[in-house]
């Protein structure tokens, strides 16, 4: 007995391509070689293009380095010779000295000594205000200032008046506005003041 066919198995469906070409799996096939190709393709462009990268890395990790070093070098130059301007000119009072002592030793005059001494001490002073900006400020008869003079001595005070500077026995400086090393000083009251600047006057 034979099957009958089923109207609907052999309908045609109006919107079906019947010129199209039926999708095979041979074709499937031949389609995947040509995107594994291109995979390749891509996967040796990136590959390439790291392998510049990392060039690129490296020499700029050898450039620093090189920087690194150079940097600390000229730091240790610096820290070495930093002061080779300030020992010049210290050289050149230390010859002067040297002429004030031959000087000395063979004309046995003290008060050329003396004088040639305290031109030195003035070039030297002018010499170091001039060029470094370092400078001896005055302390005696003005007020005690604990930022630049340290009291060694006290004059006995009957009241807590005024303190002066009475004497000094070293002289401060300063460094353009800081004070490089306070003045050693003897401090009394406003009447001790007067009564020092009366016995120097007696001196």
């Amino acid at each position: 007995m034979s099957e009958k066919t089923s109207p609907e198995k052999n309908a045609i469906d109006p919107g079906e391509d019947l010129t199209a070409e039926p999708v095979t799996p041979q074709a499937e096939t031949a389609e995947a070689p040509s995107e594994l190709e291109s995979l390749r393709a891509e996967f040796e462009a990136v590959k390439t293009e790291l392998e510049s990268v990392k060039d690129q890395l490296l020499r700029k990790a050898a450039d620093f380095d090189n920087y690194r070093k150079r940097m600390m070098k000229e730091k240790e130059d610096l820290q070495k010779f930093a002061n080779s301007g300030l020992l010049t000119d210290l050289v050149q009072v230390l010859d002067d000295f040297e002429r004030a002592i031959r000087s000395s030793e063979q004309s046995k005059d003290y008060d050329s000594f003396h004088t040639g001494i305290v031109m030195i001490e003035s070039q030297f002073a002018s010499m170091l205000e001039r060029k470094y900006h370092l400078r001896r400020f005055e302390s005696v008869g003005l007020d005690f200032d604990p930022e630049r003079h340290e009291a060694v001595v006290a004059a006995p005070a009957a009241d807590s008046g005024t303190v002066k500077v009475l004497e000094e026995y070293q002289r401060g400086y300063q460094l353009h506005e800081k004070v490089l090393r306070t003045a050693k000083v003897k401090v009394g009251p406003e009447a001790a003041q007067e009564k020092q600047d009366q016995e120097n006057q007696g001196e």
